[in-house]
């Protein structure tokens, strides 16, 4: 049965038989009895689930008269109203629920009325004379077929002219599903077509994705394995500088550079208060493995070196973003807590590094009233501590100053005695110089030409000349 549009009212032909039906004939020809109504009522409470009786006028108010062999009626249902009603209707073999309606009609019946059944003169059932009647009588009867003969013919015309139209509109449907049908098949054959093309630039766009794939591994192979770990640290950097300015406003966030104690992490996050107290420290060490690499890495053979870093550069917290084991579901599932091997140590993968620093950072940021306490209680202990250590540094720099200053005036002294001692030999050879040139001044003041030229008479004769020469 089509669906019905809203508006448009649902027609349902029931048929009545005067050979089977003749108990219904007779409800159908009591007067005053609203036989469809009732009908559709019974149809109405069987669809939904509702008790429902009809009650049997009686016998005597059957209309007597002529009884046609087929007694047809049409009960009307609108989708608005009687949506229930369509529905379990529907369910009905087609062909079958005009006897159903007539069961069910039964079914709602308090008693079955059977006087109809009964050979009653007044019920007439075709235009021979079936009973022996009174003459009068039967002129009348013989008068009320010939007029209801008439009304069958007209009905009969009438019925035929609506078959015309029927047949005439069946043509028209007939005509427009065909043409429906070929538009149906035009637009299936765009549709294939469209299809088709679709198809093809599906297959060009794999095979370019097959080929960039392809690519991407060749440039993978030749990367070497510090490219492939520094294209991880990248993809990671750049994921927190994105979010830098907004989220992470007070962070330290930089590579760890510091290799003095002969290893380093890859990056080391920190993030302070106002007042300079830690919330949160974290090592980060990124793994990543090429696909052709023959030995394959696990994720538990960085942990211990991990650890060292972590303990070494004093962070709280240890996290490795890896795309090692990239097969496993235990890594695979999110961030993995192996702190029962490593005290706070994750791993996780890429896609969680700023989750696992999110997760970390508000739970550190719950502790964080907790050790601006334990600062302040700190701070307290290292002013009284750093008193005792100043006085105590004075008293040994005090020391050590005056043990220096006394060695030095010990050798001032050692060495203002030894310049003494070198003076008074000074003293005593100026000494012995003095009666030296005393002694030698004495002889040149006792010296004379006679003592000179003594025993050499060459002197004395030059002498003995310019002595001449000077009294001339």
């Amino acid at each position: 049965m089509p669906n019905q549009k809203k508006d448009t009212p649902m027609q349902i032909t029931v048929r009545l038989y005067r050979q089977h039906d003749m108990d219904l004939v007779g409800l159908y020809r009591t007067k005053d009895f609203k036989f469809q109504r009732h009908m559709k009522n019974a149809l109405k409470a069987y669809a939904e689930g509702k008790d429902y009786r009809i009650n049997h006028p009686g016998d005597e108010d059957i209309r007597k008269g002529y009884v046609p062999k087929i007694v047809q009626m049409h009960i009307y249902l609108t989708v608005e109203q009687d949506a229930d009603a369509i529905s379990a209707l529907k369910t009905i073999r087609e062909g079958y629920r005009g006897a159903f309606l007539k069961a069910l009609f039964r079914k709602y019946l308090n008693n079955e009325p059977l006087e109809a059944y009964k050979d009653r003169k007044d019920l007439i059932f075709n235009a021979e004379e079936d009973y022996l009647e009174a003459p009068e009588e039967a002129a009348g009867n013989k008068k009320e077929i010939e007029k209801l003969r008439e009304q069958l013919k007209k009905e009969e015309e009438k019925n035929q002219k609506l078959q015309a139209k029927l047949d005439s509109s069946e043509d028209k449907k007939t005509i427009a599903v065909m043409e429906a049908v070929k538009k149906v098949e035009d637009e299936k054959k765009d549709l294939e077509t469209q299809l088709t093309q679709e198809k093809d630039r599906e297959k060009i766009l794999l095979e370019q994705k097959d080929e960039q794939i392809a690519y991407y591994k060749d440039l993978k192979t030749k990367m070497s394995t510090k490219m492939v770990g520094e294209t991880l640290e990248q993809h990671c950097e750049i994921q927190f500088n994105q979010l830098r300015a907004t989220a992470f406003r007070n962070a330290y966030f930089e590579k760890d550079n510091d290799a003095r104690t002969g290893s380093k992490g890859d990056y080391i996050y920190r993030e302070t208060d106002a007042n300079g107290v830690e919330i949160i420290s974290i090592m980060f060490e990124m793994k990543n493995e090429m696909d052709e690499t023959a030995t394959k890495h696990k994720n538990e053979d960085f942990y211990k070196e991990l650890e060292k870093d972590r303990r070494e550069k004093n962070c709280e917290y240890a996290v490795l973003v890896s795309m090692l084991e990239s097969d496993s579901e235990l890594f695979n599932a999110g961030i993995v807590d192996v702190s029962y091997k490593y005290d706070k140590m994750y791993v996780v993968r890429p896609q969680c590094f700023i989750p696992i620093i999110t997760l970390l950072r508000n739970a550190a940021m719950n502790a964080l009233s907790y050790k601006q306490e334990l600062a302040v209680v700190r701070s307290q202990n290292i002013d009284i501590s750093n008193f005792e250590e100043n006085l105590m540094n004075f008293k040994d720099n005090f020391g050590r100053n005056y043990d220096i200053a006394h060695t030095h005036f010990d050798k001032a002294i050692d060495e203002i005695d030894k310049t003494i001692d070198h003076l008074q030999k000074v003293k005593r050879e100026l000494q012995g110089s003095d009666n030296q040139l005393r002694i030698a001044n004495n002889k040149v003041d006792d010296i004379s030409i006679k003592k000179l030229t003594k025993d050499n008479p060459t002197m004395q004769a030059m002498f003995e000349e310019i002595k001449k020469r000077e009294e001339e």
